[in-house]
């Protein structure tokens, strides 16, 4: 572990938007190059080295799109806000690009790993808080690693049931 974790309070999702900005004000150099070539690469924390020069495991795959674990991380910690209310802004949100089985299923799947990974966190090293929401256990979060994420994902149980009786209700009265 190091002793600064400088990229603690960057979500990747931000960390991607600041990479295509500079790439689109570098102009048509070789920098440019290089930057749409680091967009296109897929984002994997992990230091698994590539197999026959392909990337051995895409992180995303595994456990959704970025962009959803970053929408619900932010309106989880930032506002307090339950799973009802962050489904509800991410079919705003995503509308077109994700169904709402979708963004379910990886609602769950956020809630499950952002209480499993918890003790990962207790032990961060300091790092900057560079938005409004950080995760370091020595500023804004606390949180006890054997934190239960019964109640939020019985919630997010509970609207994919009312989702699916809604699909059954669409799917007869076509």
């Amino acid at each position: 572990m190091s002793m600064y974790g400088v990229n603690a309070g960057v979500p990747k999702t931000l960390v991607r938007h600041i990479v295509a900005y500079e790439a689109d004000r570098a102009g048509a150099g070789a920098l440019r190059q290089v930057l749409r070539d680091i967009l296109d690469t897929p984002v994997s924390p992990e230091l698994l080295p590539a197999q026959g020069g392909e990337i051995s495991q895409q992180t995303e795959q595994l456990v959704g799109p970025y962009e959803l674990h970053d929408f619900y991380l932010y309106y989880a910690l930032r506002y307090g806000f339950g799973p009802g209310k962050i489904l509800r802004l991410a079919q705003a949100a995503f509308a077109g690009r994700y169904p709402e089985e979708v963004l379910l299923h990886w609602l769950r799947s956020f809630y499950r790993r952002f209480f499993a990974q918890q003790f990962k966190r207790s032990c961060l090293p300091d790092g900057p808080k560079v938005g409004s929401v950080t995760l370091s256990p020595r500023g804004d979060w606390r949180m006890p690693s054997d934190a239960s994420a019964a109640l939020w994902l019985a919630e997010v149980d509970e609207l994919a049931a009312l989702a699916a009786k809604k699909a059954q209700r669409n799917a007869k009265e076509d």
